[in-house]
């Protein structure tokens, strides 16, 4: 299990599971540092129009093996707990309170 700081100061577990699941993706291959770098230092932070407690961490991957794409790394944020639920590639933003940067 690897632990991230992320851009808030949070300690983000990353479990050797959830992982393995991210990176069974074909497209996914290879991008476990661009996940640590896009919890470090995203482009954007947006709150889950669906679950309060998920934040979803955007950063653009100028190049993958799909071409363009932001990378989306989903954190769930408990009370005395913070961990990585999946990541993925996407052509855009989805919809959400915009929380980081702050304005």
């Amino acid at each position: 299990m690897k632990t991230v700081t992320d851009c808030f100061g949070r300690q983000v577990r990353m479990t050797d599971e959830r992982l393995a699941h991210v990176l069974e993706h074909a497209e996914m291959t290879g991008m476990e540092e661009a996940i640590v770098r896009t919890l470090q230092r995203p482009a954007e932070v947006r709150r889950s129009r669906t679950d309060e407690t998920v934040r979803l961490f955007y950063e653009f991957q100028p190049t993958t093996r799909v071409g363009e794409k932001w990378l989306c790394v989903v954190v769930k944020y408990l009370q005395e707990d913070a961990f990585v639920v999946t990541a993925y590639l996407t052509d855009k933003m989805k919809a959400g309170e915009r929380v980081w940067p702050t304005k």
